[in-house]
């Protein structure tokens, strides 16, 4: 084990000795030097913070005192609200089009509120759903900010996300053109999201030859989209004056930074730092939150059983969305297990020293979504729990 990594495992150790696994902390220091970082590679541009990644308000806030931070994108208008009620932010952008009637109901029928919350929309369809709601002539208006497929297509080819359908300018003038001219609404942003570049690692271990295929097309992707973005732009400002252009991920901030037409990047995961980051060759955050089991089998010889584990994320079911062991080092999942609802084991050199009752510390491979698992979080700092702050799930708010 590395002395770093030792001294890392010995430090969380102590500073929960008094608590029983499972449990989730976060390392303050490296949270701050994490966020210090992304403010930093925004190259001047202020960062949205992506609260899917974090979901703990108290956390939201920590990164929003930071320098250089400002605002939240919301995964669902409901959660937007609530984090605008509850005083976390004044300006939450909804990342995701809504079909939720009773929080639009509940956003129509507040001027303060409809006047901090921005609605994502990418077809005429979803302002339908709204009109039917609540009518123009009876609501507040409605903040909208349109999104671009940030994909690339390559002689037809979709690389991406399946997001919206707008992916040229002439589309999302159009678009803005209707929504300009639709009583009750709004149009004050532009969002493109280039999952492709900033959700994607370009340096998989032990894949050399994909590394490369990867960041081949991460570079050929980047300048169609300066040249989207830039287009689209223009088309939009010929019906209304924008307040913000956002885009990108943690994986992408210094190049979507670098965008003339981009006003505000979104970050999130880079604050936890989960594993899936490691396979970035740009910059790997510190990782800064963990979650423990205990061991309670010695099945074989070189082999630990430890309680629970399942902590799968989402996307395609491969490798990489299963949580890493990571101290004691030199841990690895039994690959016929995994990581099972009720117990996990795991191999390697280190299993042999462990004992019923010792703890295993986890990354999970992407970040916010550790926090469905847990209650709280124990937030560590100078060798021992400073705090312990309710997770969304803590909070009794479960939002998809």
């Amino acid at each position: 084990m590395t002395s770093e990594r030792a001294a890392l495992r010995d430090r969380l150790d102590r500073a929960t000795a008094h608590l029983d696994p499972p449990f989730a902390v976060v390392d303050l220091a490296a949270f701050d030097v994490n966020g210090a970082a992304i403010a930093r590679r925004a190259t001047g541009k202020p960062v949205r913070v992506a609260s899917k990644s974090v979901r703990c308000r108290t956390l939201l806030s920590r990164a929003l005192a930071q320098p250089g931070w400002h605002g939240v994108m919301s995964f669902t208008l409901a959660e937007a609200i609530w984090l605008v009620r509850t005083g976390v932010t004044e300006d939450a952008l909804v990342a995701y089009p809504t079909a939720d009637r009773g929080a639009v109901g509940e956003l129509a029928k507040d001027d303060e509120l409809a006047a901090t919350v921005t609605l994502m929309v990418d077809s005429p369809a979803q302002l339908d759903l709204i009109d039917a709601v609540a009518a123009p002539d009876r609501r507040a208006e409605i903040r909208v900010c349109l999104e671009l497929d940030g994909s690339w297509r390559p002689f037809g080819v979709h690389i991406g996300v399946r997001r919206s359908p707008v992916h040229t300018a002439a589309d999302i003038g159009a678009l803005a053109a209707h929504v300009a001219g639709r009583r009750g609404f709004r149009l004050v942003g532009l969002m493109a999201y280039d999952a492709q570049i900033a959700g994607l690692g370009d340096a998989p271990q032990r894949q050399a030859v994909r590394g490369a295929a990867i960041r081949a097309m991460q570079r050929r992707s980047y300048l169609d989209l300066l040249r989207r973005r830039g287009a689209a732009l223009a088309a939009v400002r010929q019906h209304a004056d924008l307040e913000f252009f956002n885009s990108g991920g943690t994986g992408s901030v210094t190049a979507t930074g670098a965008d003339p037409a981009v006003t505000e990047v979104t970050a999130g995961s880079g604050l936890y730092g989960p594993a899936l980051f490691d396979e970035y060759r740009g910059w790997r955050p510190t990782p800064a939150a963990f979650f423990a089991l205990s061991v309670v089998r010695r099945p074989a010889d070189g082999i630990a059983t430890l309680a629970g584990g399942g902590w799968i994320a989402s996307g395609p079911p491969v490798r990489s969305r299963q949580p890493l062991p990571w101290l004691p080092e030199g841990l690895r999942l039994v690959g016929s297990e995994g990581a099972g609802e009720v117990q996990t084991p795991v191999r390697g050199p280190a299993a042999a020293d462990l004992k019923v009752g010792d703890r295993v510390w986890f990354r999970h491979a992407k970040a916010g979504e550790v926090c469905e698992h847990v209650n709280k979080l124990h937030l560590v700092r100078d060798g021992g729990v400073v705090d312990t702050v309710p997770t969304y799930r803590g909070e009794a708010q479960a939002f998809l």
